[in-house]
């Protein structure tokens, strides 16, 4: 099958990955340097974890194409980048359009690539949990992630026809990379940063390194967590995937939380991959998808999340994590 990866970050180029691994016919649309590096040595990827390196040879291309067709477009970009894209989408001749990654506008995002498209499409969104960073200087990524990974994946409020289901199963056959089918992702993404949000706010009051963090810090960063999903309850939406507010308390899922939190800290590369890479050099999505949570927050003002707002607090402004972390000034 023919897939377009849109976006060559550490998610889209691992994407792009598995999907080669499959046997599919994988075009990856990168910019600038990185597409030039891309097209002249290939797709290679250092997985930190399973201490291997791989190399693939997707198409590399730079725009699209108004002759472009495609069985299926998974869109890896940033949050804060997505929206510039989404005409574009609506003009590839693709029946399925997956938008991959963080996402707190996903009805307004599929109303615009549905209004502007040139072909019936089925709008769907994914998160895949991988992390990592570009090492330019060796030509490839670094990759950190759990096992082959996976997608959750889903409609807006529902699950996609069997049919769908089955074309994008296939796509990654063979593979061991596995699509985990969501009835919500517009639940499943507002949830997700309930778990996200205090990591990255941890992480700037720690000057980009959870290495520094305490372990009453640590503590205050999964109670926060444990409220957000507490309110997320309260306003009736459905926590997906399902269970996961179990991993903020008390029992087994709770103490594997514990764990991985204190690995995080302690094991400063892993730390640094799977969180702190992308809190310093993704800050403007950061806080593009804070605004848009404490909107969710604002749904409910009188419910006590005191752990979330004293975590916060720690953490410096926004302007003074802008000019921080903007590019020539990153420490």
């Amino acid at each position: 099958m023919k897939v377009l990866v849109y976006g060559s970050g550490v998610i889209g180029c691992y994407l792009a990955h598995v999907l080669c691994a499959a046997g599919s016919d994988v075009t990856l649309l990168a910019r600038g340097q990185w597409k030039e590096e891309l097209q002249r040595n290939g797709l290679r990827i250092r997985h930190h974890l399973q201490r291997k390196t791989t190399l693939d040879h997707p198409r590399v291309i730079g725009g699209i194409e108004e002759d472009d067709a495609y069985d299926a477009v998974f869109a890896v970009m940033p949050y804060n980048k997505m929206r510039a894209i989404l005409e574009g989408l609506a003009a590839i001749h693709s029946p399925v359009v997956v938008l991959v990654g963080n996402n707190m506008s996903p009805a307004a995002m599929q109303r615009q690539i549905l209004k502007y498209s040139v072909c019936e499409k089925q709008v769907l969104f994914g998160f895949q949990a991988t992390a990592g960073k570009r090492d330019h200087e060796k030509g490839m990524l670094i990759c950190e992630r759990a096992g082959v990974g996976a997608m959750d994946i889903g409609g807006l409020h529902s699950l996609p026809d069997s049919d769908t289901k089955t074309k994008l199963e296939t796509m990654f056959n063979g593979s061991g990379y596995k699509l985990s089918w969501q009835p919500d992702m517009e639940a499943y993404l507002i949830c997700h940063l309930a778990a996200v949000l205090p990591i990255c706010y941890l992480a700037y009051a720690c000057h980009g390194d959870l290495a520094g963090s305490t372990g009453k810090q640590r503590k205050l960063m999964r109670m926060a967590s444990r409220e957000a999903y507490a309110m997320l309850k309260a306003q009736g939406i459905p926590i997906l995937p399902e269970g996961d507010d179990r991993y903020y308390a008390s029992g087994i899922k709770g103490a594997v939380m514990k764990f991985l939190y204190f690995g995080m800290a302690k094991w400063k590369t892993a730390g640094d991959l799977i969180a702190c890479e992308h809190c310093r050099n993704a800050f403007e999505e950061m806080e593009m998808l804070d605004g848009d949570f404490e909107k969710v927050l604002a749904r409910r003002p009188g419910f006590p999340m005191p752990n979330w707002r004293e975590l916060k607090a720690q953490m410096p402004g926004w302007d003074a994590i802008r000019k921080q972390y903007a590019r020539g000034n990153m420490k």
